[in-house]
């Protein structure tokens, strides 16, 4: 057995921390079967070798998250820390890390806020900077920096980390990161530092609306250098009036508009630095991931459009922008435009953007350069260059850019174009979550909307570890919320409209997912005022009936169910859903006091509860059970949420399941249905429905954007039509992970992995069938350790491959079994044989009656079973319809229809047999 991956903070041997508890993380790995930890010891030194905790032998299994206990923890200190454990086979092991702190108590920064004098009009970046001389032996600096905008610090000339579009957006009136980087190897006698700042989301163009100073007309920074030598001396320098400020290359940058570079002896203003006024109590160490670059992209292809437009085609959309490698003339300038997508007759089609322009612009000095923007960020997959002659693909290269989350999760299967959909899922969580989650990376919005951010945490939470991205985004949530408002919208809050259904529920959703994936308590405890004032928000904006029913709501946001040119709300009554989400969170609430043991709110809330749902069933179904909008989404929350009456379930399954079958086996769904539709199903016996809807290929499906060349999931089933036109309702992204949440039912029900307990402790894998997947699987990086879950079915056998990591426990339900094994860690192999055929088959409830009645089999089976069905007056008109549309209207119709196909399939296939058996005689 053997320790790895010790943690602090979700961080390995972090720097600048500041937390006074920090907790706590590790891993175990072990050969042997059944593995448990039973006892740790956590020892934490400080640099001089004194313990300052030592948390004693305990006996416990538990691995993640344990919070410090000891001594208070003093600023700028490395402490080491090493952990024991003792497994249940009586290993012992250990392994060793570090944390440093940062400036605990932010009172004790010297530093103040500065800006320049230049005119608001200016649309150059100022550089701030400073020179010092330091005349001892350095033992270890430290830079703390930040900005009212985004910045860029030099040292010496050489770049300070790697971080992009730092500090990141938050609520900047009540929060501003700060981040601390370690500068020791860039000192020297003479030194000198620089601070360029863009305008960002502080004072740049934002929003609907484009519009400027959402936060303050003046950028700004605030910076602190802190020096400790090797005698014991310390020395600061920090941001003040003794700095200069200059304009530089950069001339104009903004995030929706882009960037202009000229190294070509641009205008250089000397200016006046002045101290700026700023409260200290609001700064905040960094909490999460930083932006970075995490890949680059090569340019794959050059175009020459039908209009004569050159671009180049990188082969996947992503967020960032693009490195240019050249040697141009002297003044000469390189304009680079972006856009998503080619239009049908193969021009640049940049329409999807909106009013963001996107546009960099490079003057060249006459040397070999290499050209990357600073302070803003694109959505695109094609560039169109102008002012080179001549170039090459491999010139440019795409820098995706997002928060650099560790990637947890997978899911692979033998259809490519499933392969494709996970794909195009993670790529647009990885284009979207840049700081905060927003709703899509190229247009002039680029917002942290609440409702998107919501419906697809489940799926974030696999795909990445989401973390330390959502405990800082959830304390801007927090800190724009409140009992009299509700919350906001979006997040950070510009737009100032609050409170909608399934958007603002966010605030209660989000923490109880990171509890859930990675056993996080904390954000539960951090959150608890936010998520118990939002449920008290409703509770007091509800009629004298006790639900919530005034006030602008979303509903079903672009659902297919309703004409759009309405409100793009779905045909789903909006109160009905808000009141569905009000009784999903009150009952989140609940069991988040019952976690933090505060058992009179958990009362309260399950009375609220209760009290509510019997004005909900009171309100939005008949006596026998008919809803109130028998829309896909109206059965759906009913369903999923445990919402109907145990009485009425059949019957809405029935509602659902016609409504689907009217809809050709199609999906109507928006925002709110689409990520249950499939769960819904697969949990009221219905899976093979739910695989049916998930395989589909034509629009609407998610296989249609793939079909279509989609690389990342689009706002709409149809943003780009079969022509290849486009939608034109002006709001169209072709980089939205809304309708990324099926990836949840892919991991959670095909391949079946789900967590029973917070964190994998114990999970469950339950794989499920569908039609055309024969391979399918998924890996999971859990707080505990690796999970692989991995499913065949084809040659007549079942296999199943499981790997359960130490110190966890697994309930694995073996398709086509009745028992149900529980298992400690290892790795499992199951066999055995099947007749089940995943391959697809010729006939099914999506061919139409004039398919099947083209053969004679049929025909003879219908007269047997429905005699004269085939004589009606009628026939011809049904003969164009599928068999599931024919079910719409007659359901009993089914085990009719399912005979039928199942001997037509079984001919066909031994007519197969008979055909290689003679292939394999001859």
């Amino acid at each position: 057995m053997r320790l790895y991956d010790l943690r602090t903070e979700y961080r390995i041997n972090p720097i600048g921390l500041t937390a006074k508890a920090p907790r706590f993380s590790w891993k175990m790995e072990s050969q042997e079967k059944d593995t448990l930890q039973t006892a740790y010891e956590i020892n934490v030194t400080d640099e001089d070798g004194k313990i300052v905790w030592n948390s004693g032998k305990r006996a416990s299994d538990q691995s993640v998250l344990i919070p410090y206990e000891g001594t208070t923890l003093a600023d700028e200190k490395l402490y080491k820390v090493k952990v024991n454990a003792a497994d249940n086979h009586g290993n012992i092991s250990e392994i060793t890390g570090s944390f440093e702190t940062g400036v605990l108590d932010n009172t004790e920064f010297k530093a103040q806020m500065i800006t320049s004098d230049f005119p608001e009009e200016e649309t150059a970046c100022p550089i701030f900077g400073k020179t010092f001389a330091l005349d001892k032996k350095v033992k270890k600096a430290r830079l703390y920096a930040t900005a009212h905008g985004v910045y860029e610090a030099t040292l010496n000339g050489q770049t300070v980390g790697d971080y992009r579009m730092a500090p990141g957006w938050t609520s900047y009136h009540n929060r501003l990161q700060y981040q601390i980087y370690d500068v020791t190897e860039l000192l020297d006698t003479e030194n000198k530092i620089e601070i360029t700042v863009g305008n960002g989301w502080y004072k740049g163009i934002l929003g609907f609306y484009c519009m400027p100073n959402q936060y303050g007309t003046q950028v700004g920074t605030f910076a602190e250098l802190h020096v400790e030598y090797e005698d014991g001396s310390k020395d600061v320098i920090a941001t003040d009036e003794t700095w200069s400020v200059k304009t530089g290359e950069i001339r104009y940058s903004e995030i929706y508009m882009g960037e202009t570079i000229d190294t070509d002896a641009p205008e250089i203003t000397e200016g006046n630095v002045v101290v700026k006024e700023f409260d200290k109590a609001v700064l905040t160490a960094q909490e999460n991931e930083p932006v970075r670059i995490t890949e680059k992209i090569a340019g794959k292809e050059l175009i020459v459009t039908p209009k004569g437009e050159r671009l180049v085609d990188f082969g996947q959309i992503i967020t960032g922008v693009v490195e240019l490698h050249v040697k141009g003339e002297k003044g000469q300038k390189i304009v680079i435009r972006h856009a998503e997508v080619l239009d049908k007759d193969g021009n640049f089609y940049p329409e999807t953007l909106r009013q963001a322009k996107s546009i960099d612009t490079f003057i060249c000095n006459g040397e070999e350069q290499i050209f990357r923007p600073h302070f803003t960020f694109h959505g695109f997959r094609y560039i169109c260059v102008e002012g080179l002659e001549e170039f090459t693909a491999d010139q440019f290269v795409a820098c995706v850019t997002h928060s650099d989350m560790e990637k947890t999760g997978d899911f692979t299967c033998s259809d490519q174009k499933v392969n494709q959909l996970q794909s195009n899922i993670t790529w647009s969580q990885r284009d979207n979550f840049l700081d905060i989650p927003t709703d899509c990376p190229q247009r002039d919005e680029r917002l942290g909307w609440t409702g998107d951010a919501q419906v697809f945490s489940w799926t974030a939470a696999f795909n990445r570890n989401t973390a330390l991205f959502y405990t800082k985004w959830m304390r801007d949530v927090a800190a724009e919320s409140s009992l009299e408002k509700g919350v906001p919208h979006v997040v950070p809050d510009i737009l100032g409209q609050y409170s909608a259904s399934a958007w603002s529920d966010v605030a209660v959703i989000v923490p109880w997912v990171v509890y859930q994936i990675y056993g996080d308590k904390g954000i539960l405890e951090e959150n608890w005022k936010c998520m118990h004032e939002w449920v008290d928000y409703i509770k007091n904006n509800c009629e004298e009936s006790g639900l919530w029913q005034s006030g602008f709501q979303y509903g079903d946001w672009l659902a297919l169910d309703k004409e759009e040119s309405a409100d793009r709300t779905g045909a789903t009554d909006k109160y009905m859903i808000a009141n569905a989400y009000y009784l999903y969170v009150t009952d989140l609430v609940k069991k988040t006091a019952e976690v933090l043991g505060k058992s009179e709110e958990a009362k309260e809330y399950a009375d609220l509860y209760e009290k509510t749902l019997d004005a909900f069933q009171r309100e939005y179904y008949t006596e026998t059970g008919r809803i109130v909008s028998e829309t896909q989404t109206g059965a759906i929350l009913s369903l999923y949420f445990d919402l109907a009456r145990e009485k009425d379930r059949k019957r809405i399954l029935n509602t659902l399941l016609t409504n689907i079958a009217n809809h050709k086996n199609h999906l109507a769904t928006g925002f709110v249905g689409t990520p249950y539709i499939c769960h819904t199903l697969s949990e009221n016996g219905e899976h093979e429905m739910a695989a049916t809807l998930f395989m589909k290929e034509d629009y609407p499906s998610w296989l249609y954007a793939v079909n279509m060349g989609a690389t990342t999931i689009w706002e709409r089933w149809n943003s780009i039509k079969p022509d290849g036109t486009f939608d034109e309702s002006g709001m169209n992204s072709l980089n939205h992970y809304a309708y990324g949440s099926i990836g949840d039912w892919m991991y959670r029900k095909v391949a079946g992995l789900s967590q029973l307990e917070p964190g994998y402790k114990k999970f469950q894998v339950k794989p499920m069938f569908v039609k055309g997947i024969e391979e399918w699987g998924t890996e999971f990086e859990s707080v505990y350790g690796k999970i692989v879950a991995k499913t065949s079915c084809k040659n007549g056998k079942i296999h199943v491959h499981v790997e359960v990591p130490a110190n966890t426990t697994a309930v694995i339900v073996l398709p086509e079994k009745e028992e149900v094994q529980e298992v400690g860690s290892g790795i499992y192999d199951y066999e055995y044989e099947t007749e089940t055929c995943l391959a697809v088959e010729r006939f099914n409830m999506d061919s139409t009656l004039g398919e099947i009645v083209a053969e004679p089999l049929a025909v003879e089976l219908f007269n047997q079973m429905a005699p004269g069905m085939l004589e009606g007056p009628m026939i011809q008109f049904a003969n164009g319809m599928t068999l599931a549309e024919l079910l719409g209207a007659a359901p009993q119709a089914k085990p009719l229809y399912e005979a039928v196909v199942n001997a037509l399939n079984q001919k066909e296939a031994e007519a197969g047999s008979l055909i290689e058996s003679y292939a394999y005689n001859k």
